[in-house]
């Protein structure tokens, strides 16, 4: 119910007095109004499924909790922010361990998904591809697993050169992963995600690889949208993302409605690499929070938490 005159000096321009009772009609119109432009942010649970705590953050393997971001520092940030499960990796594992096993993060509410990460120091990022200590590396850890439980998947690994998708030990991972039901987490262009796919025995029907980034340098939406069509449990990422967002942090039209035709198929990340990522941790999830309530809110809390808990099994907080 409108206050009467109001039609008549809506359209024609007049300006004269509002009596009191109008003066409040306007202002719950006006508040209503305001409330339909400007979506509210996303409020449920998050799930990071990039994280890295690697020793720049932590301290050394021999010195834990001595670096610049110890357990209690990282925990805090992600309980502020709603953070309620992560996949973890880590260079070297030992930060992975130490957040899976520590009673810190369950007291903190934060369930920990570990991977094992192919890097022991800097020197392997380009070379693990076909150095065999890697391989058995992976295999000797996912044996011992953690103190918090098993390794659930492989990755973060980086492909500079997609060719080497097709190395001796990137083509024995692939096929680890699908026997044991391992995810993997992979740093790679659109070329690699095609013959990282033709390894195993599916041929990347079965294979859950999330994809880092959903592809570096830009692929175009129209691309992953190709690849989703083609192997069904491939997931993308975002951090990182180009062109996912535009003005106010909103965003674009095409990754909007990529994220609505694929509303099961996208994750978030923080990807801490390096120690400045920790820092911004809160700008992070509050700029994941805002574009997610641009989204209807079943879409929104399935990016923002149900996809990545239900490929784990990680149950509502």
């Amino acid at each position: 119910m409108m206050a009467p005159g109001w039609p008549l000096r809506r359209f024609c321009g007049c300006f004269w007095p509002l009596a009191p009772a109008s003066i409040g009609w306007a202002a719950i119109i006006l508040i209503a109004f305001a409330g339909a432009v400007q979506a509210a942010d996303y409020r449920g649970p998050l799930f990071d499924a990039h994280l890295h705590y690697n020793e720049e953050a932590f301290g050394q393997p021999q010195a834990a909790n001595s670096g610049p971001h110890p357990l209690a520092d990282v925990l805090a940030r992600m309980q502020r922010n709603g953070v309620k499960a992560i996949i973890a990796n880590s260079r070297p594992n030992d930060g992975t361990k130490a957040l899976a096993a520590s009673p810190q993060t369950r007291a903190a509410g934060v369930t920990v998904v570990p991977f094992i990460r192919l890097y022991r120091n800097r020197d392997d990022y380009t070379n693990w591809f076909r150095d065999e200590t890697i391989y058995d590396m992976v295999v000797a850890e996912h044996a011992r697993g953690t103190a918090g439980g098993p390794f659930r998947g492989i990755g973060e690994f980086h492909l500079y050169d997609s060719a080497n998708a097709n190395g001796p030990v990137a083509k024995k991972l692939m096929v680890y992963a699908e026997e044991k039901n391992l995810a993997i987490l992979a740093h790679v262009d659109d070329a690699a995600i095609d013959l990282l796919m033709a390894h195993p025995p599916s041929k990347g029907q079965r294979t859950r690889l999330i994809w880092a980034h959903t592809g570096i340098g830009g692929v175009p939406a129209a691309r992953v949208d190709e690849l989703f069509a083609r192997y069904p449990l491939l997931m993308g990422e975002l951090s990182y993302r180009p062109g996912l967002t535009c003005d106010g942090g909103k965003l674009c039209p095409e990754w909007r409605a990529l994220l609505l035709k694929y509303p099961n198929r996208f994750v978030i990340g923080s990807d801490t690499w390096v120690n400045q990522r920790w820092m911004y941790y809160d700008d992070l999830m509050q700029g994941y929070r805002t574009w997610l309530g641009d989204l209807p809110p079943d879409v929104a809390r399935k990016i923002g938490w149900e996809n990545a808990a239900g490929l784990f099994g990680v149950k509502a907080p």
